[in-house]
């Protein structure tokens, strides 16, 4: 038997996950495969933060800057269980850049995309008189402060699918696309478990959103003709141990005009990022370098006081970036927009091309806006209008922490804190009718319990360790290797257990 759908979205990333949550809400039936697990790729590399950019100003990316500093308000609201405020503390350097272009950049930044709504505007501040100022080299005497967010990004991804689920959407991982045939009123794919199992599926559009492999998959899976071409550019990060004690993140002027953030990582670590390297291997596998390494220790030691050196450095991670190919020279000026196509020659296949974290609800908006006339029955636009992601019903966070360690006074606050900011509001679902950490079940590390283990698999489609240890959580950073070999035995005989979410 062949499924039909009106829409099927090939790939898991960020904009795959939009593009069918959008749908679903529409009313369309809606079918996403995945060939690895959500966000297993680019989605889960960033530098975890939904920012305008204020570096593509010096870029006149005017349009997209504003365009993602919209954006932020929008997310702040649909998801702030893990989507919230940060301030940026950029050192002067009057030999980079001068004050007033600083100042006026930070001006444009604070008033573009419709305004700032919820979040503090920039200023100049005496380092020596700011917390931000004692891990800092003496030679930085003024410093600017500006507002982005911090996000989950592979948690973000996620929730998007399963928000796509909860409104009828198909969820499929660890489902390839071997082939799309395309007629002149839809399209026939066969998807392929990672056993080997086929099935049929046919749709009325076919969306290639597949990131990297988005050429790939014209060229092999749906062998359609094309003119484009992504440019892979790789992003390396690495995480060393805590840098300073305060909430505030930097971002790092480098000699090459490149900028480095320093994030607070996960209460013990900093976070250290990004590298922009033109990239021609196999997207799947990408790893840091020991240039990047160094250039990373080397960004990091020209504004702290405290060293870094790569024998620091606790974990790192690479991500392949498919922008859109603008044949400039430098790979961190290559613009991060993205590309719509709807290809009409025959059934409709819509190409998504390049993008970023930040900006990927407005294209999926803008993607089902594009297809809009071919579902005439579809309802509108209608993400941006404060529908929260699961788990992001209560704007006030700190209070729903507070009501669940009073509710479950026997509950870490720490714990407490890492399941409201990952799970929300659902967090109840993982707790249950538990009285004691013993009734949450086998412990297998860190702060991590088989009812938590439980819900991923049953609900956030987590199938091995590394799914839960990296993706829906990071407490990969706490477990040693016994720990999460305990954990993988657990997966690989979870398909005989069976656990309730309602």
């Amino acid at each position: 038997m062949t499924e039909q759908f009106d829409l099927l979205v090939v790939g898991g990333g960020i904009n795959g996950v939009g593009i069918a949550r959008d749908a679903a809400g529409r009313g369309l039936s809606v079918c996403l495969c995945e060939r690895d697990d959500l966000a297993a790729h680019t989605s889960s590399a960033s530098t975890k933060l939904i920012h305008g950019g204020l570096r593509y100003l010096e870029q006149y990316e005017f349009a997209l800057v504003g365009k993602a500093l919209a954006e932020r308000e929008v997310l702040l609201r649909a998801a702030p269980h893990i989507i919230w405020p940060l301030r940026f503390v950029l050192p002067h350097q009057s030999h980079l850049r001068p004050a007033w272009l600083i100042r006026l950049g930070l001006f444009l930044y604070d008033n573009l995309g419709r305004g700032r709504r919820t979040l503090p505007g920039s200023r100049r501040v005496a380092l020596k008189r700011h917390e931000s100022g004692p891990p800092l080299r003496n030679e930085f005497h003024t410093g600017f402060i500006y507002s982005d967010a911090w996000v989950q990004d592979a948690r973000l991804v996620v929730l998007n699918a399963m928000d796509a689920m909860e409104r009828g959407a198909t969820i499929f991982t660890h489902t390839r696309c071997v082939s799309a045939s395309r007629a002149t009123d839809g399209w026939t794919a066969q998807l392929q478990t990672a056993q080997g199992e086929l099935s049929t599926v046919s749709a009325k559009v076919l969306v290639n959103a597949t990131g990297p492999w988005a050429v790939q998959f014209l060229d092999q899976v749906a062998k359609v003709g094309h003119d484009h071409a992504l440019r892979l550019v790789k992003g390396s990060h690495i995480v060393v141990p805590r840098l300073f004690d305060h909430q505030h993140a930097y971002i790092f002027q480098q000699p090459d005009r490149r900028i480095v953030f320093a994030i607070p990582y996960e209460h013990d670590f900093t976070l250290i990022g990004t590298t922009d390297m033109d990239y021609h291997d196999d997207p799947s596998t990408p790893h840091i370098n020991g240039e990047e390494t160094n250039y990373l220790c080397d960004a990091a030691n020209r504004y702290f006081k405290r060293s870094i050196a790569p024998a620091d450095v606790v974990w790192s991670y690479s991500g392949v970036r498919p922008l859109v190919d603008d044949e400039v020279g430098n790979a961190s000026e290559v613009t991060r927009d993205y590309l719509l196509e709807l290809d009409r020659q025959g059934a409709p296949l819509l190409n998504v091309f390049g993008g970023k974290l930040t900006t990927y609800r407005k294209l999926a908006e803008e993607a089902m806006d594009r297809l809009a006339t071919l579902f005439p029955q579809a309802s509108e636009a209608w993400t941006s209008k404060g529908h929260p992601l699961p788990g992001g019903e209560r704007q006030d966070v700190d209070r729903l922490q507070r009501e669940l360690q009073s509710s479950h006074p026997w509950l870490p606050e720490p714990m407490a804190w890492r399941l409201v900011h990952s799970y929300g509001s659902r967090t109840t679902r993982i707790l249950g009718q538990a009285r004691s950490l013993q009734d949450l079940g086998e412990h297998f590390g860190a702060d991590l319990y088989q009812a938590e283990v439980d819900y991923l698999r049953t609900m956030e489609w987590a199938v091995d360790a590394a799914d839960v240890l990296w993706r829906r959580s990071k407490l990969g950073l706490r477990f040693n290797a016994e720990q999460a070999a305990r954990l993988t035995g657990y997966l690989a005989d979870a398909p005989s257990r069976r656990a309730s979410f309602a």
